[in-house]
């Protein structure tokens, strides 16, 4: 199968390029090299095919989109730091480059999946989060939500043209995604605690830690979405992929400190110190994954802890 994976050099990307070569897949990866990287897809040298771009190039989406047989479109300006920092350009690359994509999808008549996030629930106090909850965001002076805002949007294009033009797409949404390739460079909280911690650094807490998460494991991840790819059933729907096991910012400080055998101690800030004006964030992020795991048979297999030992292994290398 020749697959095209837009942010192929990205952290999820790669991973999909990874499994991808393993099952004989043709792989093009189109990335522009913002918050991917050359370093994750080195190992792939020779091995697929890749070019240096922007979504946005409507003449080279087209191009490669007709020359391939299922498109995953992991391609997204993300990271709330990012999002925060460069806004406008944050909402142009994740709606304007999507909508260059999912056109093209449909013109050629390709299967597509699409990576949406748990971010589109916003601040929703009703957990678990399940595909038909609420949108809760605050007004538009909050700069936060406008990566939800964005992704909302472009879900709501994907389902528009799978209903009037037969897009065949299926929309995944992530919920804290992690493991090996991932940088805390653009916030994400589990890469940054365990670089603190391997180094027997301070680990910063934004708040009180009491906000909490559940995170999923990039492998599981990505055994969802390439089981969602090859089952025409889940087209037209979306989905939930996450993981399970509820657990505080402080408890996952802990725990780190614990399993890396860590000296770290940990340091709470406000979040006026970490961040702009506009930010706001939610208590708890819950995924219900009944759907999903009805659809596909699939649930995750990394616990806490073995998410932890394996990012720790991979920045330790």
């Amino acid at each position: 199968m020749r697959v095209f994976i837009t942010g192929g050099a990205g952290f999820i990307g790669s991973h999909l390029a990874d499994a991808c070569i393993a099952r004989a897949d043709e792989v093009t990866i189109l990335d522009n090299m913002s918050t991917g990287s050359r370093a994750n897809i080195a190992h792939l040298e020779g091995k697929v095919t890749v070019h240096e771009g922007d979504i946005r190039d409507k003449d080279l989406v087209k191009k490669i989109v007709s020359e391939s047989d299922l498109v995953l479109h992991m391609a997204a300006a993300l990271g709330v730091k990012n999002i925060m920092e460069h806004t406008i350009e944050s909402i142009d690359r994740n709606f304007t480059g999507s909508e260059v994509v999912l056109n093209a999808a449909t013109n050629f008549n390709k299967r597509i999946i699409i990576a949406s996030t748990s971010e589109i629930y916003g601040k929703n106090p009703n957990q678990p989060l399940h595909e038909e909850s609420d949108r809760v965001v605050g007004a538009p002076q909050k700069i936060r939500w406008t990566y939800a805002d964005a992704k909302a949007l472009e879900e709501a294009v994907a389902h528009t043209l799978h209903k009037t033009h037969g897009l065949k797409v299926t929309t995944v949404r992530f919920f804290n995604t992690v493991g090996p390739r991932q940088t805390g460079q653009y916030g994400m909280v589990v890469p940054r605690f365990i670089q603190s911690a391997l180094k027997n650094e301070d680990i910063i807490i934004y708040d009180d830690g009491s906000q909490s998460r559940v995170f999923c494991h990039v492998e599981d991840a990505v055994r969802a979405v390439l089981t969602l790819a090859d089952t025409d059933s889940t087209i037209g729907n979306y989905f939930n992929v996450g993981g399970t096991g509820e657990t505080t910012i402080k408890e996952l400080a802990e725990k780190i400190i614990e399993r890396t055998e860590s000296s770290s101690q940990i340091k709470f800030i406000p979040y006026s110190d970490a961040y702009p004006a506009g930010f706001e964030d939610m208590q708890r992020r819950v995924p219900e994954i009944a759907k999903i795991r009805n659809a596909i048979n699939w649930k995750p297999t990394y616990t806490l802890d073995s998410i932890i030992d394996s990012v720790a292994a991979s920045l330790k290398n």
